[in-house]
C-alpha cells in the first residue's frame, strides 16, 4: 500500500471543519469535491476504486495544500489542528480478538472470566457500541479517563472504515479507553467501562485501499508508548497478523441486523495490555502508530 493516500478531517479558524487527502505529508484539501465523510461514503457505495480516483484527481486540482505537520497541535478555536476522521458514523468495536486481550480479561475479572474464555473460541464475535462523534476526539486533543474508576488503559485498535454499503474503503488508527475495574466487576458493566466523555481517540486519517485489497489486513505492526512527566512508562508492539478474525467475518457481523446510513468505524480489538499494576494518570501522553497511517497522540485527563 504504498503511497496510499490518507483521507483526513481538519479544522481551520477562518472555515471550519474540511475534508483533506494527505499524500507524502501533504494535505491537500478536497471539500470543494466532498464536502464531508458522510456525503463521500454514500457517493463511494459500489463504486470505492472509483471514489479513491476521485479524490486524487481532486487533490491534484486543490488550490489549498499544506504540510500535515502543521495541523501537529492541541485543538484551539485560533489554531489549525487535526479532526477525529468521522463525522455522521458510528464508532463500533470488537473485543477479545487477541490471545493477549482474552487473558487480560480473565485477570480484571472478579469471576475468573469465563465469559472471555469462551466469546475467544466462539463462531460470534463480541462486537460493541463505542461512541459517536460526541465522545470522540482527534490527535493531540484530551482521552479521558472516568473519575469514579481506579484502573483505567489505552487500548491501541486497527480500526475498519466501511461505506453505508458496508464495503471496506480504509483503516484508521483507535484508542479504545477502558476502565478496567469496572469491566472486570460485571460483563454488563462493559457500556460504563467503554462510553464515556472522550473515551474513543481516532487518527490521523482514514488510509484508503482498493476494493482488491479490502479483504486483507494491513500487515503491520501496532505500536503503544505511554509517557509521564517525559519519561517512557510503558511501551509495547504486536503485528496485526495476530488478529483472530478475519476482515470479511467481522464486516458481516456488524452489519447484520443493523444498517449505517453514513458508514461507520470498528475498533478490531487491543492486542497490547499494560501490566496489571498500572493504571492511566491524568498527563500521561498516549501515542499509538501503525505502520502506513501514522501515529495518534493524546494527553490523559480526568472526566
Amino acid at each position: 500500500m504504498k503511497d496510499a493516500p490518507l483521507l483526513v478531517r481538519y479544522f481551520q479558524p477562518e472555515s471550519g471543519a474540511r475534508l483533506g487527502l494527505s499524500i507524502g505529508g501533504t494535505v491537500h484539501d478536497v471539500s470543494h469535491r466532498y464536502p464531508s465523510l458522510a456525503a463521500g461514503f454514500r457517493e463511494s457505495c459500489g463504486r470505492v476504486d472509483d471514489a479513491i480516483a476521485e479524490l486524487r484527481s481532486a487533490a491534484a486540482d486543490s488550490q489549498i495544500s499544506f504540510p500535515a505537520s502543521a495541523l501537529d497541535q492541541a485543538p484551539a478555536p485560533d489554531a489549525a489542528h487535526w479532526l477525529p476522521p468521522v463525522d455522521e458514523q458510528e464508532v463500533w468495536a470488537a473485543g477479545v480478538t487477541y490471545l493477549d486481550s482474552r487473558r487480560a480479561r480473565q485477570e480484571e475479572a472478579v469471576d475468573g472470566g469465563d465469559v472471555y474464555a469462551r466469546v475467544y473460541l466462539a463462531e460470534r464475535p463480541e462486537i460493541f457500541y463505542k461512541a459517536s462523534l460526541k465522545n470522540t476526539v482527534g490527535p493531540f486533543a484530551k482521552v479521558g479517563i472516568r473519575r469514579d474508576s481506579k484502573w483505567n488503559v489505552p487500548e491501541p485498535e486497527l480500526g475498519l472504515v466501511v461505506n453505508p454499503a458496508m464495503e471496506m474503503v480504509g483503516f484508521t488508527i483507535g484508542n479504545d479507553m477502558s476502565s478496567r475495574d469496572i469491566e472486570g466487576a460485571n460483563p454488563l458493566y462493559l457500556p460504563q467501562a467503554k462510553v464515556y466523555t472522550a473515551s474513543c481517540a481516532l487518527g490521523p486519517g482514514i488510509l484508503l485501499v482498493s476494493s482488491e485489497q479490502s479483504r486483507q489486513w494491513l500487515d503491520a505492526t501496532i505500536r503503544l508508548s505511554i509517557r509521564r512527566a517525559d519519561a517512557e512508562v510503558f511501551s509495547g508492539s504486536i503485528s496485526t497478523d495476530q488478529i483472530k478474525r478475519s476482515i470479511p467475518e467481522l464486516i458481516d457481523y456488524l452489519g447484520r441486523s443493523n444498517s449505517y446510513p453514513a458508514g461507520a468505524i470498528l475498533l478490531t480489538g487491543a492486542g497490547i495490555v499494560p501490566p496489571a499494576e498500572f493504571t492511566l494518570q491524568p498527563d500521561d501522553v498516549v501515542s499509538i502508530s501503525i505502520d502506513g497511517i501514522g501515529r495518534l497522540e493524546n494527553r490523559v485527563i480526568e472526566v
